[in-house]
């Protein structure tokens, strides 16, 4: 800290070793903000009562919406008591816990929890343990005695907003099964509504293999696709743009509540959010700046994202890998079809835009996935220039039926016949490009190449965009 600040403030006429100094502040801050976070870890008090031989006994409440998946349910508990030889102290902590499919239990049930609390499991190939601390969960039952105490045992205003909109978010859900069957109502429910849990493992494998998984991830995607259809819409309704864009940033906002607040939808819902307010006040933002500010907000509010979650890690490369790249590819492609007029070559300017987006989003993210989870996708860009120009319809057709059938389930299924007909065509692309051939498995691979690898595509890209712009500048 003392060096940063001696850079600023002594060499504070040269702007590189401002920039240096001010890396090194926030580099101190950030270290400070993780140490503070994994004290509390260390601290927990409810890491106390894990792998013991006896079950414990502790009461506490459903504080987020239960992951129903296929044949059981997982419940986050925040605690308030466990019973001792002493009775019932009061021990703060959240356990992750595991039942069956019924009896069905909701938000804000307050729950009686008997069975033996454990550490998370790590695994050889999947870090279980890692992946539940960033979410603040250090402890797990499978199966306990669950006595419930009250029901929907709401505490402020907050929890009963929340529980609200869970209950409209249920009824969409309920709207989306009734009227389409699997595996199109798990598709559609993962891009609208974040239940991925509800995917079978054939159809997440599937996915994976033909590179598609991330259209089911609330991403920045999404998060474009709804402002372009709420400022159309609302413009047309005739409301102001600037009363347009208030109610677009607030829609935008219980959307990526209801798809579960996932980090790729909470980086997409504060670029879009940047966007959208740069164009409300005349000023351009710049897209390396959102980015960078999304992770700071992220981070600031859960350091463990940077190195314990994949998806916030993928999602972020995957943006970068558009913003400096993209650029490059679609340029490189306008000179593979020179003769196409702006007019005449609209149709083939949306293709070169999703080509272009995907081969970078491809590149900046293949060491992650190859370092993860051991195989590529040999037919990505192919799949994704297949489907992505459908994901807008899918996403439009998937919210006007979905709100129609909770007014009238037969309106409902006449205006699904459309979105059956996009997803069984999704499925088809799936099933034929989720072959054995199309993938490749790469296994043990050494951290030290990520490194290599992009330090080699920063140099990369950083000699690419010179020589752009050296292009523009007519040098």
């Amino acid at each position: 800290m003392i060096l940063g600040i001696l850079l600023i403030s002594v060499f504070w006429r040269y702007k590189k070793f401002i920039v240096i100094g001010f890396c090194i502040l926030f580099l101190v801050l950030g270290i400070w903000r993780y140490q503070v976070v994994e004290s509390r870890i260390i601290n927990n008090e409810l890491r106390e009562y894990n792998d013991v031989e006896e079950n414990i006994t502790s009461i506490g409440r459903v504080v987020k919406e239960p992951d129903i998946r296929e044949k059981s349910t997982k419940l986050t508990i925040k605690t308030a008591e466990v019973l001792t030889e002493y009775g019932f102290l009061s021990v703060k902590g959240k356990i992750l816990v595991t039942t069956g499919r019924y009896p069905e239990y909701e938000y804000g049930d307050e729950l009686k929890i008997t069975g033996k609390l454990k550490t998370p499991p790590e695994f050889e190939d999947f870090n279980y343990k890692d992946y539940l601390a960033k979410n603040g969960i250090y402890s797990i039952t499978n199966f306990p005695e669950i006595e419930v105490l009250s029901e929907k045992n709401y505490r402020g205003l907050t929890s009963v907003v929340y529980a609200k909109f869970l209950g409209f978010k249920n009824k969409l859900r309920e709207s989306i099964y009734q009227n389409l069957s699997p595996p199109q109502s798990s598709i559609l429910g993962a891009m609208i509504l974040g239940d991925k849990s509800r995917m079978s493992t054939e159809v997440k494998e599937k996915l994976n293999i033909s590179g598609l998984r991330h259209i089911t991830a609330v991403s920045g995607m999404h998060v474009v696709i709804l402002t372009s259809i709420l400022m159309s819409l609302l413009i047309g309704l005739g409301l102001w743009r600037g009363q347009a864009f208030y109610l677009t940033i607030v829609i935008i906002f219980l959307f990526i509540i209801m798809a579960g607040l996932q980090p790729s939808g909470i980086r997409a819902g504060i670029m879009g959010g940047l966007f959208l307010l740069g164009q409300k006040i005349g000023r351009k933002t710049v897209s390396s700046r959102s980015i960078i500010m999304a992770a700071v907000v992220m981070l600031a509010i859960n350091p463990f994202l940077l190195t314990k979650d994949v998806g916030f890690q993928l999602s972020f490369l995957a943006v970068i890998g558009i913003i400096y790249l993209g650029p490059i590819f679609k340029n490189w492609l306008k000179l593979l079809t020179p003769h196409l007029s702006s007019q005449k070559g609209e149709g083939f300017g949306n293709l070169r835009s999703i080509i272009s987006m995907t081969l970078s989003a491809q590149i900046f993210t293949l060491p992650i996935l190859v370092y993860n989870f051991g195989r590529i996708s040999l037919v990505a860009p192919l799949t994704n220039v297949l489907i992505l120009p459908i994901v807008y319809w899918i996403m439009i057709f998937g919210f006007i039926f979905g709100f129609l059938g909770i007014i009238w389930q037969p309106l409902g299924w006449i205006f699904s016949l459309p979105c059956w007909l996009l997803l069984t065509y999704l499925i088809k692309i799936v099933d034929f490009f989720s072959q054995p051939w199309a993938a490749k498995m790469i296994e043990n691979l050494h951290w030290l190449w990520l490194i290599i690898f992009y330090l080699i595509l920063s140099i990369f890209v950083q000699w690419l965009n010179k020589k752009e712009k050296l292009k523009f500048l007519k040098y």
